[in-house]
């Protein structure tokens, strides 16, 4: 599993995670540096899971042919269906999706993403399950603005292709500077033709 991917891994935790985005943004502050981030928001992250996709991930992580044949079973063997008062729907075979509270399921799509595109010199990740914040770091907050929104966009096609889609309005973009300095507010960064607020 990547190494920016801090859940449901052993000696791992949320605070572990904020503690390395906290060391990181210190440390910028002690070079004159500003600390941009984009919090995102994946839409019905455990429901969108492609189920070929994912099960394509564990290939070339070495996981048995047995455990993936298990796993595919576990997959693609859930039904729906839905109930109101006397009448119950037929009960058709998911497409797509982890189980939501499923033991495994945190740690699926986990895997699922764990080949996201890789980021460039000015920019890092931080992955707790299914919560993603991309960082970035620069002197300009104009240059943030740029080192974001290329990894976006690098971003967007790995997205597209995982068949996996981002709430615009339910992320974030925060911009972290030492106390008392002062810089003038860049535009927004824009995913998917409209910006993150």
């Amino acid at each position: 599993m990547r190494d920016e991917q801090f859940g449901f891994r052993p000696r791992h935790s949320t605070s572990l995670q904020l503690a390395r985005l906290v060391e990181r943004m210190t440390r910028n502050f002690g070079e004159k540096m500003l600390t941009g981030a984009v919090f995102l928001d994946v839409a019905k992250a455990f429901n969108a899971a492609w189920i070929d996709g994912l099960l394509y991930t564990l290939t070339p992580l070495n996981f048995l042919s047995s455990i993936v044949h298990t796993i595919s079973s576990y997959l693609r063997g859930q039904t729906f269906e839905a109930s109101f008062e006397t009448a119950t729907s037929s009960s058709p075979g998911m497409r797509a999706g982890v189980a939501q509270g499923g033991l495994i399921s945190p740690i699926l799509f986990s895997l699922d993403v764990n080949d996201m595109h890789s980021p460039s010199h000015h920019v890092e990740l931080a992955h707790y399950a299914d919560n993603t914040a991309i960082v970035a770091m620069s002197r300009k907050p104009t240059l943030l603005v740029s080192y974001l929104e290329s990894y976006l966009n690098d971003l967007q096609r790995w997205l597209s292709e995982r068949r996996i889609a981002i709430n615009v309005s339910k992320s974030t973009v925060i911009i972290f500077a030492h106390a008392g300095r002062r810089f003038i507010q860049p535009r927004p960064v824009i995913l998917s033709g409209e910006p993150i607020q």
